[in-house]
């Protein structure tokens, strides 16, 4: 990178300094549990928004002055190191303890509304050339055309620009404030602040900072405002690369100071998304006609994790065959140092499943992973995720139970009797989400989301009234490599080799094996597992992906009869749902968290890890665009040196290249994790990935924590 440029502004190494201290500072802060997100009922202030405005008949008009008021009242905080402004300050309370309580108990007239929230990029490309103003013109000339519905849209609309115009006044304001006590040095840097803030308030973005206050103070509007959750900065190379490069080829700006303005864009993220969820960035990728677009800034979107090493965000490499080998070398390189943030996804394969539901090849390179490993199209969704959660190994243990009365005769008709449960699941989890839909576009709308969201505007309508042009729900099964080992053990023990009956076996499961670990320790290891390149067993799970697809396939959602898409993305659902299920055939004992994603389950990849990569690529990953994660673990010191890395690599372009959706890497020793788990004191801010997201380790519970420690750690690339 070129030398940040001399003059008043600090060194390099005191932009280092600057980062951790303000890195520092804000673990203190959330150690107190809260963040700015836990600030956004504003209860005092939605009451009063909503009993001044009681007498309008459009609850859409009044969602637009709502979003208006809670912005307009949002206390912004500013220390003397910060070098963009939008971070909640938390010392600033509503009021009184009894004007809170009775505010509370008037809005529970107005109870929120079911169904998912946020988990999308923004269309924030409109908002970048004309600004707040420009696009609050274009929703008049709109609106003059519209009547009725449309009309109170697009005046909702309005109001809810006219609140995040606010907030950007109220963001310069919180940095003038600080001016009169400020050294010269920390002057100018209020000043520029100050200034970029009052800009974006009404103008298009002139610079690289705009852009960058802009796009994290629109964030903090539509969360805050709405309030929605886990609002994703998406493509950053590709939002800001314009000013990015329109500053550099002006001498407005060098790589070391992008890099620190983007290292505060992380570290503002990290102070207002509670720990424990997810947000993502992503980088490179391609266009509609094929061209790679990775660029500068690409590389720096990944370098700012270096510094900043904190759970938010992940940075995924969107890889494609044309994706420049530096850029999965850096993301590599991150890895190997301990930064579990990066993780590679199959853009090839993740296109041509987003084609297959009929999104076009200008909207399916556009996607984003809106949070963990779940596919969104950017801008243009109101895409509900994890909606819900499937646990196929509980309606296993469901269909053992059934068959101890009525065995199915074979085991192709065992399989298809779960199939048939499985299908009764989804269509009762269908069933649900439309009823809540139906519930949202009465009670819900989202006038500032929408604005940033294709085609509302087109369309005047509210992204709750269907305006999204794509509105499906991606469901997720949970507990796939777990199923499938056990559906081999079944049918081994059952139909094959006739050891066991359904009604021993459920016996043996439902006592947790007790007294019976012998037969425990046969289902476990007497037979292949899947990651140990078994054709059977993974055919196995080829099978349930496609009763799982078929199975979502039959059904369609309201507003418009969009599709029903499946996934394996997991969260921590492998765990809570593991914790509520017994024991299953496949040796796994009750409680126990399942598999994570779309890798074996925990200690089976005893081959390596290509055997592990054949197998999890054996099967179609392209119809999961609901979120599918393999994660692997090596121990940090095998990747010290170029050639382990180049190892490493290959394994990962192995993955890619054969199909794989998503791949992630903890670079961590099983020793360390032990250690953090009895001295959690002393690893507060070691960072893991989990199953598509990244967490502090020591703020995991006990069962999570075991099930990293005892996920295969690969002794070799």
């Amino acid at each position: 990178m070129s030398q940040i440029l001399t003059g008043e502004r600090v060194s390099r190494q005191g932009e280092a300094q600057r980062v951790q201290v303000l890195r520092q500072r804000l673990l203190e802060r959330k150690r107190s549990g809260r963040s700015g997100w836990s600030l956004a009922g504003m209860p005092v202030v939605s009451a009063r928004s909503l009993r001044a405005s009681e007498g309008l008949s459009s609850w859409q008009l009044r969602r637009g002055l709502l979003v208006r008021d809670r912005l307009a009242a949002v206390e912004l905080a500013l220390d003397e190191l910060e070098l963009l402004a939008g971070r909640i300050d938390l010392d600033r309370g509503e009021g009184a303890p009894e004007e809170v309580e009775a505010a509370r108990r008037y809005l529970e007239q107005y109870p929120g509304p079911p169904g998912q929230t946020g988990h999308c990029e923004l269309d924030l490309d409109p908002l970048m050339a004309r600004g707040i103003a420009g696009l609050a013109g274009h929703v008049h000339g709109l609106m003059a055309e519209a009547t009725g519905e449309r009309a109170a849209a697009y005046q909702s609309f309005l109001y809810a620009l006219k609140g995040l115009s606010l907030l950007c006044v109220h963001a310069a304001e919180t940095a003038e404030a600080a001016q009169p006590l400020a050294g010269p040095v920390r002057q100018a840097e209020l000043e520029e602040i100050a200034s970029s803030c009052r800009r974006v308030a009404h103008q298009a973005p002139a610079t690289f900072r705009d852009a960058l206050q802009l796009l994290w103070l629109t964030l903090v509007g539509v969360m805050q405002g709405e309030p929605v959750g886990l609002v994703v900065p998406g493509h950053l190379d590709r939002t800001l690369q314009p000013f990015f490069a329109q500053d550099l080829a002006a001498g407005r700006l060098d790589q070391g100071e992008a890099l620190v303005l983007l290292e505060s864009l992380y570290l503002l993220i990290n102070e207002f998304i509670p720990d424990g969820l997810a947000i993502s960035a992503m980088v490179g990728g391609r266009d509609e006609e094929g061209r790679d677009l990775t660029s500068e800034l690409s590389y720096l979107c990944l370098e700012a994790l270096r510094r900043t090493r904190l759970i938010y965000p992940t940075v995924g490499v969107c890889w494609h065959e044309g994706t420049p080998r530096a850029l999965v070398d850096l993301a590599l390189e991150l890895i190997a140092d301990g930064c579990a943030n990066p993780a590679f996804f199959g853009d090839e394969i993740i296109q041509q499943g987003l084609r297959q539901l009929g999104v076009p090849p200008a909207e399916s390179c556009r996607y984003v992973n809106s949070t963990c490993v779940e596919i969104t199209p950017g801008g243009a969704s109101n895409i509900w995720v994890a909606s819900p959660y499937y646990n196929t190994c509980g309606l296993l243990l469901e269909e053992i139970a059934a068959q101890v009365g009525d065995p199915a005769p074979s085991f192709e008709a065992f399989l298809e009797r779960y199939r048939r449960r499985l299908g009764a699941a989804v269509a009762r989890g269908v069933a649900e989400q439309n009823q809540a839909r139906g519930v949202r576009q009465a009670r819900g709308r989202k006038p500032l989301q929408s604005v940033f969201t294709r085609d509302c505007l087109a369309r005047g309508r509210d992204l709750d009234e269907g305006g999204a042009v794509y509105n499906w729900a991606e469901c997720s099964f949970v507990g796939l490599a777990n199923l499938a080992d056990s559906l081999y053990v079944l049918r081994e023990e059952i139909y094959t080799q006739r050891r066991l009956g359904f009604a021993e076996l459920k016996a043996a499961l439902d006592a947790d094996f007790a007294g019976k670990e012998a037969l425990r320790l046969r289902f476990l290891n007497a037979y292949p597992k899947y990651g140990q390149d078994c054709a059977q067993v993974d055919e196995l799970v080829s099978q349930v992906v496609g009763f799982a697809v078929e199975a979502c396939g039959r059904h369609c959602l309201a507003p418009d009869d969009s599709p029903y898409v499946p996934g394996a993305f997991v969260w921590i659902m492998h765990e809570h749902l593991g914790r509520q299920t017994g024991a299953t055939p496949d040796g796994r004992r009750a409680g126990f968290p399942f598999a994570d994603g779309c890798g074996p389950a925990q200690g089976r990849e005893r081959f390596g890890p290509t055997a592990a990569i054949l197998s999890t690529t054996s099967w179609d990953h392209r119809p999961m665009i609901g979120g599918l994660a393999y994660n692997m673990k090596f121990n940090a010191s095998l990747l010290r040196s170029p050639v382990s890395r180049q190892g490493l690599r290959d394994l990962v372009l192995t993955f890619l290249r054969r199909g794989g959706f998503e791949t992630q890497i903890n670079a961590v020793d099983q020793e360390t994790l032990k250690k953090a788990r009895a001295h959690p004191e002393e690893y507060r801010d070691l960072v893991v990935r989990i199953g598509g997201y990244t967490d502090y380790f020591a703020r995991l519970s006990p069962q999570m924590q075991d099930e990293l420690i005892l996920r295969t750690e690969f002794s070799h690339v």
